[in-house]
């Protein structure tokens, strides 16, 4: 298995090179919304472990919201640009492949920010500006890109050879069909127009280092699960205190920003979205959040590893992040669909969800015991999450047109093809994926 890795690197800019940085980013698009996969200044297309990149100025327009709901004054945050990648592959591995292909474009870019100047060792200095995730999810954990361009050619050579044959395939039974598209399978491979690649072997140290994971949360929490219980009375009135007094900010978002998020949104079946904002004040917060990540992160590393995230499905890749000094909470997501849909989705399936997480955020719908109201008040919501989006500069996915369920039934298409023998059963719900 090929497992995936992340990086998420974050510099504040240079105040005077704004306007540049803001016309090298541009460049790298052919519109807003729709990178040029082969820019010359990071020409993603290059590297065959990218599943999805964006370069986004952190330009936070809701910093103020403390000083309304609290009058805390207003953090003053310099301007940063954030880089960020889902890959196939160790780190260390793809900051080297990305300084060797495309390090003369990183200089331009990075020489606007704060802290680089030409002629550095680009990988190392972007080692020393990454920012570790909080939580990151991966949709499929182990599939890589490459893995996903050979089962969507399967899927199609597949498909070619069903629809020109209809007539012979409709007098077939499941088991006489699975029998012939194995042997045109074969026939494909040995002619070189088609490979399945088998996985490669998983890294040793990955491994140990996921296994240790698996245990280690549990048991960290059944050694302080008694401190944890006498604990659970004063963090519920703690809770309950904050709750009913925490105002909400949550007004309808300028339309000029709305229009300019939606001209970068629906060019392909998937999206991005970024967005950021200041938790709220004193460390029973901050705390909180940071004890329910941590636990999210177990779940999306040994549970939600195969296509769903609690009940949905539609996500590719997504990540939460603290950054100055666990100040603000910075969330980036690729998901199918449009984002009013991908709103519903979690709003009707894993409402508490995000009242877990978001509820700790300034000017959140008011919520109650954590899990309940918030995100069921669906059209604050929408106007928190929108108002908090930041406009995604550069966006790029490496297999456009595919949703994540496209991906799901091209890897069983492939399972279901690579095995001799199935059941009556197995057989009936693979031919169904046709």
């Amino acid at each position: 298995m090929m497992p995936q890795s992340n990086v998420l690197v974050n510099v504040p800019l240079r105040p005077e090179r704004e306007a540049e940085l803001r016309g090298l980013l541009a460049s790298m698009n052919f519109v807003p919304g729709r990178v040029n996969p082969a820019n010359a200044l990071v020409p993603f297309e290059q590297f065959s472990q990218i599943h999805v990149a964006r370069f986004v100025i952190l330009d936070d327009q809701t910093t103020g919201d403390l000083q309304v709901a609290y009058g805390i004054p207003a953090p003053k945050y310099p301007l940063s640009l954030a880089f960020l990648a889902d890959f196939d592959g160790p780190a260390d591995a793809f900051r080297a492949d990305l300084a060797r292909r495309a390090g003369k474009g990183l200089e331009h870019i990075f020489s606007c920010c704060e802290g680089f100047t030409p002629g550095m060792d680009i990988a190392q200095w972007m080692k020393e500006r990454e920012i570790a995730s909080a939580t990151d999810y991966v949709n499929w954990l182990g599939r890589s890109v490459g893995q996903i361009r050979e089962e969507d050619a399967l899927r199609e050579a597949l498909d070619t050879h069903l629809q020109q044959r209809p007539a012979a395939f409709a007098q077939k039974s499941p088991r006489e069909v699975h029998a012939a598209l194995r042997a045109f399978l074969q026939e494909e491979i040995r002619a070189g127009r088609l490979a399945l690649t088998p996985p490669p072997a998983t890294p040793l140290g990955w491994w140990l280092r996921n296994a240790a994971h698996l245990i280690a949360v549990p048991l960290v929490l059944l050694i302080f699960s008694p401190l944890l219980l006498l604990y659970l009375p004063f963090f519920a009135f703690q809770l309950r205190s904050r709750e009913k007094s925490d105002p909400e900010i949550a007004p309808r978002v300028d339309p000029c920003q709305e229009k300019r998020l939606a001209t970068i949104e629906d060019y392909d079946v998937t999206n991005q979205f970024t967005a950021m904002g200041s938790l709220k004040p004193g460390l029973f917060r901050r705390w909180t959040l940071v004890f329910l990540l941590w636990l999210l992160n177990w779940t999306t590393r040994h549970i939600y590893t195969r296509g769903q995230l609690a009940r949905v499905g539609t996500i590719h890749f997504a990540r939460w992040v603290f950054i100055n000094e666990r100040g603000r909470l910075l969330f980036a997501s690729n998901y199918d669909g449009s984002l009013e849909t991908y709103m519903d989705d979690f709003i009707n399936k894993v409402g508490w969800g995000l009242n877990l997480v978001f509820s700790n955020g300034v000017g959140y719908p008011s919520s109650r015991w954590l899990v309940l109201d918030g995100a069921k008040n669906e059209q604050k919501f929408k106007y928190f999450l929108r108002r908090h989006e930041l406009p995604t500069d550069v966006w790029y996915k490496a297999y456009p047109g595919l949703t994540a369920f496209d991906l799901k039934r091209n890897t069983l298409i492939r399972e279901g093809i690579e095995k001799a023998s199935l059941s009556e059963a197995e057989l009936r719900q693979w031919v169904a994926l046709f």
